[in-house]
């Protein structure tokens, strides 16, 4: 009989109550995947669009959660020793196969990637799937370069801080965008140089102090407010889109020649785990550990509290990055 696990299980979409903890069995590794113990992993909005039965693909009854950060138990395939620190991201985690809500979780090898810290595991899982989007964002999406200006319409997400503290540390001059007034001091400690009040319309205050324009742009909000994030980026620059807080994900009769201004380049990404490398990872991991580096962490959860957590993602009242702590 196979050892049992306590795991958050989705039967079907609902609301955050939706979100069952249960006793199941254990994952068992097949050769090139691997069981993972899983110390701590991040909330991301895209399970909470799985949750509403929103996403585009997947299935039911699923363990949801697109990352994982532990320990390797076992690799049948000697891919990694048992011990390693791992973190797993996407690779249908919590969509096709079961993902990261859970005490254990077994997943190809390919979409685990090793690192060496003595951070603590609640810091080691807000990083993953949150700094994977923000630095893809910048670096494939954007192009970013250091003496660059970048506009990130969203900035008060957890991707967004994340992608002001890796745009400050790059040399990259950040406006941020936040709909309240009461997290300026917060965007600002982030990195941004600059915070503007989102009212739905900020080209022309963007332009106020880039009057060309700025050089990219990461667009977290949606189709929603992507054509004024296009209005305030200059010729030859580039808008990234990234995400859909707002949850308006697709252009209705969308024409180019009349939505995207001359000369500017709007692109997107959605990235996968390879797009993380080790190396990446861990250069991100020791700028944390040295203080280089710092990602505002919203609020630290235990699994049974993962209903509560949902609760808070969907509402937005807690600014950072929210993280579940396995003990």
């Amino acid at each position: 009989m196979s050892e049992l696990m306590k795991a958050v299980v989705l039967d079907g979409p609902g609301d955050p109550s939706a979100l069952k903890l249960r006793q199941v069995p254990r994952p068992v590794p097949q050769p090139g995947w691997v069981l993972i113990q899983v110390k701590s992993f991040g909330l991301n909005r895209s399970e909470l669009h799985f949750r509403r039965g929103m996403g585009s693909f997947g299935s039911f009854p699923r363990i949801p959660g697109i990352e994982a950060t532990g320990v390797v138990v076992t690799a049948p395939g000697g891919e990694f020793e048992p011990g390693t620190q791992v973190v797993a991201i996407m690779g249908g985690m919590g969509r096709t196969i079961d993902g990261g809500y859970a005490e254990y979780v077994s997943v190809p090898a390919e979409i685990v990637i090793p690192f060496r810290s003595e951070l603590s595991w609640e810091a080691l899982g807000a990083l993953p799937e949150m700094v994977q989007t923000a630095n893809g964002s910048l670096q494939v999406g954007v192009g970013a370069q250091a003496g660059d200006t970048l506009l990130i319409r969203g900035g008060s997400s957890a991707v967004g801080l994340a992608a002001t503290a890796l745009a400050k540390h790059a040399g990259i001059k950040v406006i941020s965008t936040t709909r309240n007034p009461a997290k300026t001091d917060q965007l600002h400690a982030a990195g941004a140089e600059y915070v503007i009040i989102d009212d739905g319309e900020i080209f022309e205050k963007v332009r106020e102090i880039c009057p060309d324009g700025v050089n990219g742009a990461i667009e977290l909000i949606g189709t929603n407010t992507l054509p004024d994030t296009l209005k305030a980026t200059a010729v030859h620059g580039t808008v990234c889109f990234t995400g859909m807080l707002s949850d308006q994900w697709t252009i209705p009769d969308f024409y180019p020649m009349d939505y995207i201004p001359n000369g500017v380049r709007l692109t997107a990404y959605s990235g996968e785990s390879s797009d993380l490398t080790a190396k990446s990872l861990q250069g991100i991991i020791d700028a944390v550990a040295a203080g280089e580096l710092s990602f505002p962490m919203g609020h630290v959860y235990q699994l049974d509290e993962i209903v509560q957590a949902h609760e808070d993602m969907e509402s937005g009242a807690v600014t950072g990055k929210l993280v579940v702590l396995n003990p």
